[in-house]
């Protein structure tokens, strides 16, 4: 069996063989058992993935089908930096992929705010000094006068 007794249960009732599995199957296991949540499902599909990896099987974890099921749980929304025509695709990628990059994406995101703020800060510096400088040259002459 896979190591997942709870998908080896859940194929014994539904007619289904647990290894060596379809994606479709495993995509089916993902959406009834979706109320358990992302945090409990992963390692399951961990212990599917791993058993099939261990005998020489393909994994049916990897396809777009399983993917997507997680995608339904898990809501990780594509980066808003991405194009909209391939933000289709985000959805397709494993679920530890989609968490990476969503929290990759975000931290760059932050970083190129802050980096943005700083220059704009160092902006208003530089014009209130370019401003004083003027400032004394104008008295300077005055006083030259």
């Amino acid at each position: 069996m896979t190591g997942c007794d709870t998908f080896d249960k859940w194929c014994q009732l539904h007619g289904e063989t647990p290894l060596p599995a379809v994606p479709v199957v495993v995509a089916k296991f993902v959406a009834d058992i979706a109320a358990t949540g992302i945090e409990k499902i992963w390692p399951m599909i961990g212990q599917i993935s791993r058993a099939h990896y261990l005998i020489g099987l393909a994994d049916p974890t990897l396809g777009g089908a399983v993917s997507t099921a997680l995608n339904a749980i898990a809501k990780i929304e594509p980066p808003r930096s991405w194009p909209n025509e391939h933000k289709f695709r985000f959805t397709a990628l494993p679920y530890d992929l989609q968490a990476y990059l969503a929290v990759a994406t975000a931290a760059r995101e932050a970083e190129l705010r802050r980096a943005q703020n700083e220059a704009v800060d160092l902006r208003k510096k530089l014009e209130a000094i370019e401003k004083s400088e003027r400032a004394d040259r104008g008295t300077s002459k005055q006083d030259a006068a």
